[in-house]
């Protein structure tokens, strides 16, 4: 490959060295690119996962004799989990860096698989889906701060295609699984459609194994200068060698960053940005895993029980996140991320208290519609923007720690809305439940307004500033 035809030092002596290369392209190299869609692709399976079971619910409980308590159980896990590992892949990245812990998720993510698609017991596919949990928790924390940091700046907004590509493997998945019903695979679907979460799994182990590149900027703040020009010259093609680290950066390599470190988050200058990007995740999880995760569900109650019916609903329905996902970044590089975040809050509002207060009164193609557009808002606005506002907004040595705590905290959401959903639909019906649920993305709309940091629109590269770790100086 050959090397960007832009001017590069002649040395590297810190991360604001490495980021100020970096941000010099304009677009990426075909071997950064390639390894970019490779860590992207990790995002691919945490949400083909997810959806592997959703689309295969139905048949599940059936065959097992589930309850719904245990339902709303196995559904609520795999985020319960993430919600513990998500600060943990955080700081296990910003310890041994970007390129181990996602190895290790693929690992888990396939044993996961494994063991939910040929479990015999409730338990049994418990414990798959608490693996899958595990893997989903490190995978998101760390895939966004590696993603951010293989980007330059004028391509930010790329780093919200994570959002088209989850509606992608969401609408990959239901297919599949059409195809297994059509073969007459019938009541244990759902084993095929969880098992082929392991065949992703593996493959992407291999190719992860043979080709990613631990992240220049993370291996700069520890001071291993040497192994980040030679992550640069593999990734991008940079022509540079080591300089010699000086002042704190000399120190840096001693620097071991913990969870005793956790508070920086909450002080200034990052105290907004963790507020904003936290409620971003917190409340989009809320609204999607409630209203978009049970899209089958919806769509029975749309469209009949047939299940090829309900699930090409489904499919459907999924297109319209694909495509916000993909104008998302759009969106987010036209009017910033927190601007495009509060329009999909309030087209969301309106859309959910319509479907619910309407539920079974509106024409069949209003119906139809709305569900479809509440997904088309949500993947264009705030679906995607948590956790690229994360991405951008900490400094490479605690920048897994601000995308592990804003994936805790959206995983809380997950949880509320995949076990609290299906609790009040089963107390007051499908209809009062969304409309109820329409007081979630006004919270999120309230939350944009307040806070005002775009880190697309602030001018400001978090790696040029100094903070101060608890016990030391910045």
């Amino acid at each position: 490959m050959s090397s960007p035809t832009v001017a590069a030092p002649r040395s590297i002596a810190n991360v604001s060295q490495v980021t100020a290369l970096i941000n010099t392209l304009s677009k990426l190299p075909r071997k950064a690119n390639l390894l970019w869609y490779l860590v992207l692709g990790g995002l691919f399976l945490d949400a083909y996962s997810n959806a592997a079971l959703g689309a295969g619910l139905a048949p599940m409980t059936k065959e097992l004799g589930l309850s719904a308590g245990q339902v709303g159980l196995l559904t609520a896990t795999a985020p319960a989990v993430a919600i513990l590992f998500n600060p943990a892949g955080g700081w296990l990245a910003a310890r041994i860096g970007r390129v181990k812990p996602l190895i290790a998720a693929k690992a888990i993510a396939g044993l996961g698989a494994v063991l939910t698609a040929t479990g015999g017991s409730f338990e049994a596919v418990w414990a798959g889906r608490a693996l899958v949990g595990v893997a989903y928790g490190i995978d998101f924390a760390v895939a966004m701060a590696l993603l951010a940091e293989y980007t330059p700046a004028k391509l930010r907004g790329r780093l919200n295609l994570w959002q088209s590509v989850w509606y992608v493997a969401t609408t990959v998945n239901l297919a599949l699984t059409l195809l297994f019903y059509q073969a007459g695979v019938s009541v244990e679907i759902w084993r095929w459609s969880v098992g082929s979460a392991g065949v992703f799994a593996l493959a992407l182990l291999v190719l992860q194994i043979a080709f990613l590149a631990e992240s220049p900027s993370w291996l700069a703040s520890k001071g291993r200068l040497a192994e980040a020009a030679r992550s640069l010259r593999r990734i991008y093609g940079f022509d540079v060698e080591p300089g010699t680290a000086s002042g704190g950066d000399a120190a840096a390599e001693e620097r071991k960053i913990g969870f005793r470190h956790a508070g920086v988050l909450f002080r200034k200058p990052y105290l907004q940005r963790t507020f904003l990007s936290t409620a971003i995740s917190l409340t989009q999880a809320m609204q999607y895993f409630a209203i978009g995760w049970y899209l089958p569900v919806i769509s029975l109650a749309i469209f009949g029980n047939e299940f090829e019916t309900a699930t090409l609903g489904s499919m459907v329905f999924n297109v319209a996140g694909i495509v916000g996902g993909a104008l998302s970044a759009w969106f987010g590089r036209k009017i910033g991320l927190r601007v495009s975040s509060a329009v999909g809050y309030a087209f969301a509002f309106a859309i959910l208290l319509v479907m619910g207060l309407g539920f079974g009164k509106l024409p069949i193609a209003i119906g139809f519609l709305l569900p479809f557009l509440f997904i088309f808002f949500h993947s264009a606005g705030p679906g995607a923007n948590g956790k690229s506002i994360a991405a951008l907004s900490y400094r490479s040595d605690v920048r897994t720690l601000g995308t592990g705590v804003t994936g805790m905290l959206g995983s809380f959401g997950s949880v509320i809305g995949l076990y609290v959903f299906p609790q009040i639909k089963e107390a007051i019906g499908l209809g009062p439940t969304i409309a109820l649920l329409a007081a979630v993305p006004a919270l999120g709309l309230v939350s944009c307004l307040v806070v005002r940091w775009d880190p697309t629109r602030s001018g400001v590269d978090p790696d040029d500033e100094e903070i101060s770790l608890p016990g030391r100086t910045a």
